[in-house]
């Protein structure tokens, strides 16, 4: 499947570079780039060789297409950007793999539906496929193999840390879709209640609580968020207390979960995010990260950073 990179050379917390490579790997071929000037498009290419990917170079998304005449197309651009890149690629006939945030709170204007549905009408009318890269669902079998398996029960809770590079209010869009996307897939559609979000300014830790409420009863939730810009960044998570810690190898890359004195290697997720992306084209099926749970994610994405205006904040 020939595809092409929009963001494949951003420097700031971008990963289009890591999802090429995976594409590559799992036997896309990865055709061109997509950059804002033409020294960054040359960059983005440049690092994209390293990988054992010979990409053209572009600054004009109709040219790239017209060129190129990708399958496919990675969104890893700025989230600004996301929405407008969304309907050129349907536009355009071509498979979207987009980054998370999926469109910006200012796209989505307080109603998900209104905003995602005709976009994907429009893709199902064209036969395309659309997938949010929220990789982190694709880790729970490694999860249940620490702490065995996810079931709702009764009072089921959840906590997740990360540790983003931004700070403030931009820790929401950075981070919480993922913890998002994890409850989608162990709880299905929800909605939030009783959210708090607390905010020490001088660690820059915010906490974000609330109920994620499902069909079948409601999960007490903890976001923790830290702002830190050293790598690798802490991440963990667990239901009903049963907490795992990611531990990345710097050297390697290699990638591991430690629950109490056991510790496994994982694949990584992004790489399992985009293989199910890819798969969703060949076998002609909705990808796991699709529709329902892209607009539910929004939905409440968009409520929780637009209470950010409540928030309690601690000064020391």
């Amino acid at each position: 499947m020939k595809t092409a990179i929009i963001g494949a050379g951003r420097r700031k917390n971008g990963i289009g570079q890591y999802i090429a490579r995976y594409f590559h790997q799992n036997g896309a071929k990865v055709t061109a780039v997509l950059g804002t000037t033409e020294p960054s498009a040359q960059q983005a290419a440049l690092s994209l060789a390293s990988c054992g990917i010979t990409a053209a170079a572009y600054t004009g998304f109709s040219e790239m297409i017209e060129k190129e005449r990708p399958e496919a197309v990675v969104i890893a651009s700025p989230v600004d950007t996301h929405y407008h890149y969304l309907k050129h690629c349907i536009d355009h006939g071509v498979h979207i793999f987009c980054e998370k945030p999926f469109v910006s709170i200012e796209d989505v204007a307080g109603d998900a539906v209104a905003c995602l549905g005709p976009v994907f009408n429009k893709a199902d009318r064209r036969n395309l496929k659309i997938a949010m890269n929220a990789q982190w669902p694709f880790s729970l079998p490694f999860y249940e193999r620490l702490c065995g398996p996810v079931a709702p029960g009764e009072n089921p809770d959840f906590f997740i840390q990360l540790a983003p590079s931004v700070s403030g209010k931009d820790m929401i869009l950075d981070s919480v879709p993922h913890a998002l996307s994890m409850l989608y897939k162990v709880f299905g559609s929800g909605d939030v209640a009783g959210l708090h979000i607390l905010e020490h300014k001088k660690t820059k830790l915010m906490e974000i609580t609330f109920d994620y409420v499902y069909s079948g009863g409601a999960c007490r939730t903890i976001i923790e968020l830290v702002h830190t810009l050293s790598q690798p960044r802490d991440f963990a998570y667990g239901f009903n207390n049963q907490i795992v810690h990611r531990i990345i190898d710097v050297k390697t890359y290699d990638i591991y979960f430690k629950y109490q004195d056991q510790t496994i290697d994982i694949t990584d997720p992004l790489e399992l995010s985009v293989r199910d992306f890819l798969s969703s084209v060949a076998k002609k099926r909705p990808p796991a990260m699709g529709e329902q749970m892209i607009i539910n994610n929004m939905a409440l994405l968009a409520r929780i950073e637009q209470n950010y205006s409540t928030a309690e904040f601690i000064e020391e």
